[in-house]
């Protein structure tokens, strides 16, 4: 039997590791699995400058911003990589800042994927950034089969 690839794009939150647990589940030992983590690129512009008045303190505190995004980043990296290993997985990853949908299109075109796996939109009233996916973006420039995993809480 063929080995599939998958793409799971994950960045750690209740719907996307829904979308990671799913894409093991697909997964069969000897099949490869690639994490695809993005940033959105909103985090470029927190650096406090309201109430941030010297270079200094705005420096400090972007460093500590990310510092915060490098250990998160890395936690789930971590964590998916483990569990693929368990489940005789082979795990790539790659971590990207950027817009979640033009980085999801970009890496799926860069590769062969037989699948790619990602956590459906947050419901109302579930705290936390919308990093949306652009669903017709990814649908008319995707060209790989996809799966959207319900929210756990939807």
């Amino acid at each position: 039997m063929p080995q599939k690839k998958i793409l799971c794009a994950s960045h750690g939150t209740s719907g996307a590791r829904a979308a990671e647990t799913a894409a093991l589940d697909i997964c069969s030992p000897g099949d490869a699995l690639h994490h695809l983590l993005v940033v959105p690129d909103f985090w470029k512009g927190m650096m406090g400058d309201d109430w941030l008045n010297n270079a200094v303190s705005r420096d400090r505190y972007g460093k500590y911003v990310e510092g915060q995004l490098d250990a998160e980043a890395a936690e789930v990296v971590e964590r998916l990589g483990r569990a693929s290993t368990e489940q005789g997985i082979g795990f790539s990853h790659e971590i990207h800042l950027g817009k979640p949908t033009d980085c999801l299109i970009e890496t799926s075109h860069r590769d062969n994927y037989d699948l790619v796996v990602i956590g459906s939109t947050r419901p109302k009233g579930v705290d936390g950034f919308r990093s949306r996916m652009n669903l017709e973006s990814l649908v008319r420039k995707l060209g790989t089969p996809m799966l959207i995993v319900p929210h756990p809480q939807g």
